[in-house]
């Protein structure tokens, strides 16, 4: 799949033995460390669309811990050679992965698995609660080409 630009993922690896299981998301060692300005988990129910939003100087390290999402990528800057570009992730139980999403692209998830989803995000900045640093759209009307319609097949 061809990435949006400034858009990074990192397959991650669980090491599973007797008693229980380990799985490194982010360290600041890595080509992929962004910074960091705090860690949060959020929640998302079943069939429930968290999205869309973006960013003008926060980078998020969106990592699914439990349940499965399908995360949604849009490139809306003028200026970006993969201007109209999506990129479509699932992660989670099955796919653990962490994927980077630079400031200046509109994200989202879905969730799509039968129970909660965790989500673990380390971003590069502190959520300031007097000016926040995010900005919305709906998540179904838009003019992002994107369907969060299940696609059966």
């Amino acid at each position: 799949m061809e990435l949006i630009e400034g858009v990074r993922m990192k397959k991650l690896t669980v090491l599973p033995d007797q008693r229980g299981r380990l799985m490194e998301m982010y360290r600041a060692d890595e080509e992929i460390f962004a910074g960091f300005g705090q860690v949060y988990l959020t929640t998302t129910l079943p069939g429930v669309v968290k999205a869309w939003h973006l960013h003008h100087k926060q980078t998020d390290n969106v990592v699914c811990v439990s349940g499965t999402i399908r995360l949604g990528v849009y490139d809306p800057r003028p200026e970006s050679s993969t201007l109209g570009m999506t990129n479509e992730f699932f992660l989670g139980d099955y796919g653990p992965l962490l994927v980077q999403i630079p400031p200046g692209l509109y994200h989202g998830w879905k969730c799509v698995s039968p129970s909660e989803a965790l989500i673990v995000n380390t971003v590069t900045e502190p959520y300031n609660h007097q000016e926040p640093d995010e900005f919305r759209l709906d998540p179904h009307e838009n003019d992002i080409p994107w369907d969060w319609n299940q696609q059966d097949g």
